[in-house]
């Protein structure tokens, strides 16, 4: 098949070709150990297919960006390191913009953040203005190359899988793929495909102060930003120093230099406590948190947290006020009434920013946050079992396979989670459809194998670096891995991999890692 060069395309092929000679380099230098890992691939299976070297495996990858074009590369412009710019308001989407700011470069707002480490340059370039872009592997090709793989020991007695061609939905191959097994971290995909299809990829989360009438009462209203910062440098998030120093100039303004300080997080109902209990891996669920409520200088991973999020943003607020000449009574709980008067706001950066965060750092708290986002966007209850019912709704809506499927949280620490592997490939195809630039930063949210995030240390020095991208899933006993993946043929194939009762962590990663290796390595189309 030959697919046309789009127009959004020759508007981005200038920056893909200075990204390619930025990269070429470090290419080089990796075409060694993609090598090793086709041959590693071999002797396990029997190839329908010689496996070819990693010079190939890099020039369809590249090819697959033309087809890649069709469902997301319309989603133009281009940062510096070939993610896709913020997604635009969608009644402007017929030009498809989609992504995340990460070089501040788009026009998308004066003070676009850094909100996830971007995906390090791994492209090469496109040279030339079309290509052509074989058939999709079939289903019985794809079986003789991922049925021994799946079949290692180290993913345990339950092991699912599922590959969809992401150009046509089509489901080329699957192994119990509507079975529902625990997912772990790739509940994420899904909170992220509700949370950007509810409320959509610009909408913001506001934080704000909100003034008693007559009783010189302030209240800081928690708007569920998990991204709220007190650093000094607040890197383009929501500050709360900002924030400070905005309702000091409205108070100072009338004549208040001393308040009654009371914070409102009613936006959020029932527990804050996870049902994991009090855990590195997230705060108490809040709508008033600062920086994430952990207690050191890290942004993302596990860490101790304060143990009232809100209480603990509120006092650095006050002492922010203090600052700038505004005494405070200690703080303590409340809620705005309809009669206080607004005085500022801070807000996170668009929604699609945010996802991009949480998939490709795995950070829970901004999942959690999401799903009772999706919540409170959909008018169910903001608790985790409403969080979990408007998930489910939402993905409903997108006629996406549900069955079978259950929400406990937004995070996928809860081990009652149930997904399957066809739901993850039709979550990951959908956010592909060029009918839904909406879910653009699902994809771009991804972690890239040995550059970003959660995979940043895998796929090296023998697997496909730079060609995978997925969610990666690890509790107890429990792996999985979900995400794209650009076949020699250049094809953009989605796959999810869930594996239960795995007795050791790292073997179960590592056969995981393999299988979509020689999902890479294949070219069996």
């Amino acid at each position: 098949m030959v697919v046309p060069e789009l127009r959004p395309w020759r508007a981005a092929r200038p920056h893909v070709t200075r990204l390619a000679n930025a990269v070429r380099p470090r290419l080089a230098a990796a075409r060694p150990q993609l090598a090793r890992a086709a041959n590693a691939v071999k002797p396990q299976v029997k190839r329908l297919t010689t496996v070819r070297t990693w010079q190939y495996t890099a020039g369809a990858a590249t090819a697959g960006l033309a087809l890649t074009a069709v469902v997301v590369t319309a989603a133009g412009p281009w940062d510096s390191t070939g993610q896709r710019t913020a997604e635009r308001d969608r009644a402007v989407a017929l030009e498809h913009t989609g992504g995340a700011d990460h070089d501040r470069g788009s026009g998308t707002t004066g003070a676009a953040p850094e909100p996830a480490p971007s995906a390090s340059s791994v492209l090469a370039g496109l040279g030339g203005a079309t290509n052509t872009v074989k058939s999709a592997p079939s289903g019985e090709a794809l079986s003789a190359v991922l049925g021994p793989l799946l079949k290692d020991g180290a993913l345990g007695s339950r092991r699912t899988a599922a590959v969809v061609d992401v150009a046509t939905g089509k489901h080329l191959y699957g192994v119990g793929a509507d079975t529902a097994l625990t997912p772990a971290s790739t509940t994420k995909i899904a909170t992220a495909v509700a949370a950007l299809s509810a409320m959509g990829p610009d909408h913001r989360l506001t934080t704000r102060t909100a003034l008693e009438p007559g009783t010189h009462e302030l209240v800081l209203v928690g708007g569920g930003d998990p991204t709220l910062t007190a650093r000094k440098d607040a890197e383009g998030w929501a500050s709360l120093r900002d924030l400070a120093a905005k309702t000091a100039k409205a108070l100072k303004k009338d004549g208040v230099r001393k308040v009654t300080l009371s914070y409102d997080t009613t936006l959020y109902a029932g527990s804050a406590l996870h049902p994991i209990g009090v855990d590195a891996n997230l705060a108490l669920v809040s709508a008033l948190m600062a920086d994430e409520a952990r207690t050191d200088d890290s942004t993302s991973g596990t860490a101790v947290r304060a143990p009232d999020p809100a209480d603990d943003a509120a006092r650095k607020f006050a002492a922010f006020l203090a600052d700038e000449g505004v005494e405070t009574t200690s703080p303590g709980p409340s809620k705005a009434t309809d009669r206080a008067e607004t005085l500022a706001e801070v807000s996170s950066p668009p929604l699609s920013t945010l996802v991009e965060r949480m998939l490709t750092n795995s950070d829970n708290d901004i999942a959690e946050a999401l799903a009772r986002q999706t919540a409170v966007a959909t008018k169910t209850r903001a608790d985790f079992e409403g969080g979990g019912k408007a998930i489910r709704a939402q993905l409903k809506k997108l006629q996406l396979p549900v069955a079978g499927v259950s929400f406990k949280d937004g995070s996928g620490l809860n081990r009652d989670d149930r997904l399957t592997a066809d739901l993850l490939t039709a979550l990951l195809a959908k956010a592909g459809d060029p009918d839904h630039p909406e879910l653009r930063s699902v994809l771009t949210g991804l972690p890239v194998a040995g550059f970003t995030g959660t995979l940043t240390t895998r796929y090296t020095p023998d697997g496909a670096a730079g060609v995978v991208r997925a969610k990666t899933g690890t509790l107890t006993g429990v792996n999985t891995l979900a995400g794209t993946v650009v076949d020699q043929d250049g094809r953009l194939l989605a796959f999810a991999f869930l594996a239960s009762n795995t007795a050791n962590k790292d073997a179960a990663q590592a056969a995981l890692d393999r299988a979509a290796t020689a999902l890479a390595a294949c070219g069996c189309g």
